[in-house]
């Protein structure tokens, strides 16, 4: 079993930081394979609990080098909720990695656990629109949402905005899903740039 580890972070930060500066991104130090992924990059200035400035990845499987490479720049760059991440601000983002698993559908909406599974809600609305959004596993405890919180918010993430009504959540498809996480500050990768760049002393004994 694959898990999200520092080295996909710091490969995520290295594609960030050559768009900005140019250069050549160095070889990723982790094993490829496929897997649904996310990257999320958020901002903390002065100490301040950190904010969101972009999460963008997919539900399906994709080789993990070339997903971090196009999912580090597509969730800095193209959020839509946001404007692009600017070079100023790189030291004062955190970058996660999410490798998605254990898709599974749920038996009714109410069928997961906060803080363990994330969603991917697919429903008909009244005007007969198919619509879908998705939250990771860590978004609804970290906005202390309950349980029919995190689906109604859903429901406005995918775009309806009418009166959600009990028998309609009924209806609702859930798949819930787990993730494999690692986050990092620019703080600690600058400190394993520095640390890479330290040649190798020979030593005999």
């Amino acid at each position: 079993m694959v898990s999200a580890s520092k080295e996909m972070v710091i490969y995520c930060f290295d594609t960030l930081s050559v768009h900005f500066n140019g250069g050549t991104i160095p070889p990723p130090a982790f094993d490829d394979g496929e897997f649904p992924l996310f990257v999320t990059w958020k901002k903390a200035v002065n100490g301040g609990e950190p904010r969101l400035r972009g999460c963008i990845g997919t539900l399906e499987p994709r080789p993990l080098i070339t997903g971090f490479k196009d999912y580090a720049l597509t969730s800095a760059l193209r959020d839509r909720r946001f404007p692009p991440i600017q070079a100023k601000e790189i030291q004062y983002l955190e970058c996660t990695v999410s490798l998605l698993t254990s898709f599974e559908r749920a038996a009714h909406y109410l069928d997961w656990e906060i803080g363990k599974h994330g969603m991917i809600l697919e429903f008909t609305d009244p005007d007969n629109y198919r619509r879908s959004a998705t939250y990771l596993p860590e978004i609804a405890a970290q906005e202390g949402w309950t349980k029919i919180e995190t689906v109604d918010s859903l429901v406005r993430k995918a775009g309806y905005f009418g009166p959600i009504s009990e028998s309609m959540r009924k209806r609702f498809n859930i798949t819930r899903y787990q993730s494999s996480l690692y986050t990092m500050h620019y703080g600690d990768y600058v400190a394993h740039i520095k640390r890479r760049m330290v040649p190798l002393v020979e030593v005999r004994c």
